[in-house]
């Protein structure tokens, strides 16, 4: 939510107690500071490594940004009281982890809180939003917006909405992201993984069942892809920024459902050691080991 701040925009964080709070408040602390070592790195001769979701090239002021961070990092507001959090909220977001019935309890518990005017979101990296639609009580000012990670940096949306969502609504959250710098990518048909995952997930599959089967170590295979393909990041390295327990989830929807694949990519990846994916994910949880999040996943963060 620090981008929304940066723009100038109110953010309330709605949290389920106080002790997501004090969970909550290390995640926001090491955004800050993403936020600030992304600024003090940007150099206006080197348009390749541009930080677009924070500012243009050609009008960066750093001391302007970085007081822009300070002023949104002490805006935040963290509300355990759920009417108290959606008073007077004219776009609501939902991040939750990618489990379908916690997500239809929540919304069925959100939406007598939610005022007429609230246009209601999920950022579900998986899930289409017509799963949902009628837990909402506001099917057509509801849709997905799904941002990439690191979007300071990788500044995507993709707008998608479901039969019923009204046109209107669709226009406006690609204005909202446009607005917060975003650079916004239009689904125009549901679709489970959206765009950037559709092509995401199956790699990172492919990268798990090398490991789980014996082919070779982490490491290796994060090398493997970034040497061959000049690509900052290995299925690793990803999986780790977007956290063990969000990949064990996707894991499960797609042994669950293959019709959130292609036929030719379900054929290919049939004989994938799912079971033996789950099993490393779990242990590497239940460990504490949850990624760039937690200071360790499949590598070690200071």
């Amino acid at each position: 939510m620090l981008f929304n701040l940066l723009i100038g925009y109110d953010v309330t964080i709605w949290l389920r107690s106080e002790d997501s709070k004090t969970r909550t408040q290390p995640k926001l602390d090491a955004l800050k500071k993403n936020y600030i070592e992304t600024i003090e790195s940007l150099n206006p001769q080197d348009e390749n490594n541009w930080a677009r979701g924070i500012a243009d090239i050609e009008h960066f002021n750093k001391e302007e940004c970085l007081e822009k961070v300070e002023r949104a990092y002490n805006s935040i507001r963290l509300e355990v009281d759920m009417k108290e959090a959606m008073k007077d909220a004219d776009l609501v977001i939902e991040s939750m982890a990618e489990i379908k019935d916690e997500k239809i309890q929540f919304y069925q518990t959100l939406a007598p809180f939610l005022e007429d005017k609230t246009v209601l979101v999920t950022n579900s990296s998986t899930l289409l939003p017509s799963t949902f639609a009628k837990y909402t009580g506001r099917p057509e000012k509801y849709l997905s917006l799904h941002f990439a990670n690191t979007i300071w940096i990788k500044n995507t949306a993709e707008v998608m909405a479901h039969d019923e969502t009204d046109k209107k609504y669709f226009d406006e959250i690609m204005e909202f992201a446009t607005s917060i710098r975003m650079l916004p990518l239009p689904v125009l048909k549901e679709k489970s993984g959206y765009l950037l995952n559709s092509m995401l997930v199956p790699f990172l599959l492919s990268g798990m069942d090398l490991l789980t089967n014996g082919i070779s170590d982490a490491k290796s295979i994060d090398t493997a892809w970034k040497r061959g393909t000049g690509a900052p990041k290995g299925p690793f390295e990803i999986i780790d920024t977007v956290g063990l327990t969000t990949a064990k989830n996707i894991v499960e929807q797609y042994q669950k459902v293959p019709g959130l694949m292609s036929p030719l990519l379900r054929k290919m990846m049939l004989p994938y050691n799912y079971k033996g994916m789950l099993n490393m994910l779990n242990q590497y949880i239940e460990e504490g080991k949850l990624g760039k999040s937690s200071g360790e996943g499949f590598y070690k963060y200071n």
